[in-house]
C-alpha cells in the first residue's frame, strides 16, 4: 500500500494493528496455560473475551471506511510474542515463570497502547470521531490491563518469584 495520506497511514496501521490483535488471541490461550497463579491466569482468560471485542471494534472501523478487515503481518507483535514464547520455553520455577508472563504480556501491552494512542489521534484529526471512540475504549482496557498485571505482579507474583530462590 502506498501512503500518500494520513488516511492511507491510519489505515495501514489500522491493518497492522488487527493483526496484531490476531496474533494476540493466538497467544493468550497459551499464556493462560502455562500461568500457575490463579488470578494471572484467569487475567489472561477475561483478556481472551475482551480481546475478541477489540477485534470486532476495528472490523466495525473497517467496515465504515468501506474495506475488507484483513491485517498486514505486524512484525512487532510478532516479535514480542516470539520473546514472550521463548520466555515460557525456559527452565524456570513456575513463580518466576509467572513473573516472565507478567512481563511479556505487559510489554503487548505497550505496544498496544503506543498504537492505539495514535490511531485514535488520526481518527481526530481525519473526522472520525466515531472511530476515536471507539479506540478510545480499547485505549482504556489495554490501559487497565496493564494496571491490572501490574497490581498482580506487585501484590503476590514478583514476591512470590522472589521467595521461590529461597525455597530450594
Amino acid at each position: 500500500m502506498e501512503l500518500e495520506s494520513l488516511r492511507d497511514l491510519y489505515v495501514d496501521e489500522l491493518r497492522d494493528v488487527y493483526n496484531a490483535e490476531k496474533q494476540i488471541l493466538k497467544a493468550l490461550p497459551r499464556m493462560a496455560k502455562k500461568a500457575t497463579h490463579d488470578e494471572l491466569r484467569s487475567a489472561f482468560e477475561e483478556h481472551i473475551t475482551v480481546t475478541e471485542e477489540q477485534v470486532r471494534r476495528l472490523e466495525t472501523i473497517f467496515d465504515d471506511l468501506g474495506m475488507p478487515s484483513r491485517g498486514k503481518k505486524c512484525l512487532g507483535m510478532e516479535g514480542l510474542i516470539a520473546e514472550g514464547k521463548e520466555m515460557m520455553n525456559e527452565d524456570a520455577e513456575p513463580e518466576v515463570l509467572d513473573a516472565a508472563l507478567i512481563s511479556a504480556a505487559q510489554r503487548v501491552e505497550h505496544y498496544e497502547i503506543a498504537a492505539y494512542g495514535t490511531l485514535r489521534t488520526y481518527a481526530r484529526q481525519l473526522g472520525f470521531e466515531n472511530h476515536a471512540e471507539l479506540l478510545q475504549r480499547t485505549l482504556d482496557e489495554e490501559g487497565a490491563t496493564d494496571k491490572l498485571l501490574s497490581q498482580i505482579a506487585e501484590s503476590s507474583v514478583n514476591l512470590d518469584a522472589e521467595s521461590a530462590e529461597y525455597m530450594d
